[in-house]
């Protein structure tokens, strides 16, 4: 992530210059202490995040905010100002910034706000790959990734969860991962919900369900026949041995616990069951 950071006060500057920079993966390209100064740098650098105070010479923080927007909108900001005043600051997130910090600065604050605001632009980016994979892809490419979507909702159906709330969660991930030539375990699960449009864990929730159900269907269908063609397809890609062993005995009330679920086998499994066929 590039940072830029304007602020009438050098020392401020550079107090948040050795915060960023503290992360590797972080690096700070450019500052300045006047708003116009800043406007003609930021069109030049193009950084992924700009700190900005709100009172500034030349040109005051919201101006700027609207003014960069208006040519580069990707360009995130965080406002950190020592104005507490509402209007104010409901004025400085109307012009377009992401959070708004209050000075003196907290370097906790500082760390996870601009983390947050890194994450968000990665997710972004992530969307924005896939829409260009997308648009690009080949007829044939596009016939590889229906045949895949079968497989995928054949397997589900087996297990009897298509058409619970969250297979379509996971139908998208399965698609994402196999167009990304990514394991499960290669990617951030919070990411992968993040993308889908909805609350994280409320995809995470949906999700884990989803697979208990799948889980359970299971165990119902094996109870005493371990060596089922079923079994075999799933006992030892996206069920293990002992969850299904689990979940049958908790079914039968042998057991007050029943089988658990481990998501990234899970995916990993359902993934398979596409590279085989």
């Amino acid at each position: 992530m590039r940072y830029y950071i304007i602020d009438d006060d050098v020392n401020i500057v550079k107090i948040l210059t050795n915060l960023i920079e503290e992360n590797k993966s972080y690096e700070v390209v450019g500052s300045s202490n006047d708003g116009q100064t800043a406007f003609n740098e930021i069109l030049l650098c193009n950084p992924d995040i700009v700190l900005v105070d709100l009172l500034l010479p030349k040109l005051d923080g919201n101006s700027l905010v609207k003014k960069v927007k208006s040519l580069k909108p990707k360009i995130k900001f965080i406002m950190i100002s020592q104005v507490s005043d509402e209007n104010l600051v409901g004025d400085s997130y109307n012009s377009g910034i992401e959070f708004f910090i209050s000075k003196p600065i907290n370097k906790i604050e500082v760390e996870k706000v601009t983390s947050k605001v890194a994450e968000k632009i990665e997710i972004e980016n992530m969307l924005d790959g896939i829409k260009k994979v997308i648009k690009t892809e080949s007829p044939q490419k596009q016939n590889s990734q229906n045949d895949n979507i079968k497989i995928i909702k054949h397997t589900l159906s087996r297990l009897g969860m298509l058409g619970k709330k969250g297979t379509n969660d996971i139908i998208k991930i399965c698609v994402y991962l196999l167009k990304a030539k990514k394991s499960f375990e290669e990617c951030n699960f919070n990411d992968l919900c993040a993308f889908l449009g909805d609350n994280p864990k409320t995809v995470q929730q949906r999700i884990r369900r989803t697979i208990k159900i799948g889980l359970t269907n299971l165990a119902y269908m094996e109870m005493e026949n371990y060596y089922s063609e079923n079994f075999q397809d799933y006992s030892n890609g996206m069920f293990d041995f002992a969850s299904v062993k689990a979940e049958i005995d908790y079914i039968k009330g042998k057991s007050r616990v029943g089988g658990k679920i481990v998501i990234s086998n899970f995916f990993d499994g359902l993934l398979l069951q596409c590279e085989e066929s």
